[in-house]
């Protein structure tokens, strides 16, 4: 059977793929491969960013007494101490004073969409302008030009998850809000 290459199915691969991807705080102990995490830090750095400024950096963790102590800093973060690694995203206002915080946060997710193409799980956790961020830093040794965007969590899931959407009609507006 040939296989249909069409501009169409890539369009449903790309949804199916967004579709299946979920909030993972269970992982298996499996070590994560070096290229798969090379093959998301490359999809990050890769994002969009306003005037190409790219204003980010990132940091991955994956000392487990590292990732244990984060944990703890982390009010809703428990999970990133059994994931065997923990992705870290680094905003410089620096670089872009009003963009900066999203064009990291696409560059986050992008890293998670190419973690789950590769069969990997994430969870992300945010960490900017909360009360603990201060003591990441400090953990980490960040200087404090960067802020910290989130710890995401990245390893082989050991859950199955689903999860529901707001019908399209609900959240979309034609023209002017609230023109259906």
């Amino acid at each position: 059977m040939e296989a249909n290459n069409s501009k169409e199915d890539s369009i449903l691969d790309a949804l199916e793929l967004l579709k299946g991807r979920r909030s993972i705080r269970k992982y298996k102990s499996s070590p994560v491969e070096s290229e798969k995490l090379e093959k998301c830090l490359e999809a990050a750095q890769w994002a969009p960013s306003a005037s190409n400024k790219q204003p980010w950096e990132f940091l991955i963790v994956t000392d487990e007494g590292k990732r244990k102590k984060l944990a703890k800093l982390h009010p809703y973060g428990k999970f990133v101490a059994e994931s065997p690694v923990v992705f870290i995203p680094l905003t410089n206002s620096t670089i872009h004073a009003k963009y900066h915080q999203s064009d990291t946060a696409l560059a986050t997710l992008q890293f998670m969409i190419q973690a789950h193409s590769l069969n990997l799980g994430t969870c992300w956790a945010g960490v900017i302008g909360t009360d603990f961020e201060h003591k990441i830093k400090k953990l980490l040794k960040i200087p404090e030009h960067l802020q910290v965007l989130a710890l995401v969590a990245v390893g082989y899931a050991d859950e199955t998850r689903s999860s529901e959407r707001k019908p399209l009609t609900s959240l979309v507006h034609k023209e002017s809000y609230g023109l259906k």
